[in-house]
């Protein structure tokens, strides 16, 4: 009877052994799968933060290429008049009966247009800057038309952006509303922003 009670007891141990095999296992399977979900989640976060990052150097190019032009109607008014004429390209004369093609479809492309536009080459935004954190893959542009005569209080209806006439106002007034469409890419060609701004300077 003893002999047998000993071999029963040292079976105990293998069945044992072949338990934590298998809870092993079990484990080690969530683990991967944990492990393969935060990576997942991880390069999720990290793709939203790179469109995050090209989102606002595209904003950063933009804006920019809207200052630059503002700088350069400013500086014209002053010295070298800027010819506006209907088929640009320094700068469109706003006719609403016949609206400008090129004007319309650089203002209102979802993707990137730059024909008929004026590059802004104040600076190499398209080249890496030193800590390489700052690259456009393409050069801001911008467009300018004018939009007529500025009217002053009290002479009528302002006419800006969204006028349906060239303005009209006192002809001794001699400012222009001017509207500036600017254009810039992010990091890749997939990030475009358009940005629009009206500026009054002086007629040229």
């Amino acid at each position: 009877m003893q002999p047998s009670r000993f071999r029963s007891l040292q079976r105990a141990p293998r069945a044992q052994r072949g338990v934590v095999l298998v809870v092993a296992l079990i484990f080690l399977l969530l683990i991967t799968i944990l492990a393969i979900s935060a990576s997942g989640t991880s390069l999720m976060q990290l793709r939203l933060v790179g469109g995050l990052r090209s989102s606002q150097m595209a904003d950063f190019g933009a804006e920019s290429a809207a200052r630059g032009a503002e700088w350069r109607l400013w500086t014209a008014s002053i010295t070298t008049p800027l010819a506006c004429t209907t088929t640009g390209p320094s700068c469109y004369k706003y006719d609403p009966a016949t609206p400008n093609t090129v004007v319309e479809t650089f203002r209102n492309s979802p993707g990137w247009v730059a024909d008929g536009a004026t590059t802004y080459s104040a600076g190499t935004l398209t080249t890496e800057s030193t800590d390489k954190t700052f690259k456009l893959t393409q050069d801001p542009v911008y467009m300018i038309e004018d939009l007529g005569v500025e009217v002053p209080p009290g002479l009528g209806s302002q006419h800006e952006s969204g006028q349906s006439a060239p303005g009209t106002g006192n002809t001794s007034v001699d400012s222009h509303i001017y509207r500036i469409t600017a254009r810039s890419t992010g990091a890749n060609d997939n990030t475009v922003r358009v940005l629009e701004t009206t500026f009054a300077a002086k007629a040229n």
